[in-house]
């Protein structure tokens, strides 16, 4: 039995156009508070997983999942105001 073995993957898998571009990077600086509040929301929802929740466990997943709908919040207005031309609601 003949084994079919792919050889392109190990070969592209480190060209240079795999590398992020300066927009991309640049779109996922823009992107990155809303990143890191959703890593605090998933942190305060992992520490109240393995036991019943108290009432600090709660007040810290809404004070996560209220930073996050800010951040998300704050990017959105951010990138609507950037496509309009002159600033213009």
């Amino acid at each position: 039995m003949n084994h079919i073995v792919t050889v392109q993957d190990a070969v592209t898998a480190f060209a240079d156009f795999m590398e992020p571009t300066d927009a991309e990077l640049d779109a996922i600086e823009q992107e990155m508070p809303v990143i890191l509040a959703g890593v605090d929301l998933v942190d305060a929802q992992i520490i109240a997983l393995d036991r019943t929740p108290t009432e600090l466990d709660n007040r810290r997943i809404r004070r996560a999942r209220n930073r996050v709908l800010a951040a998300r919040r704050d990017l959105a207005n951010r990138t609507t105001g950037a496509t309009r031309p002159g600033g213009a609601a």
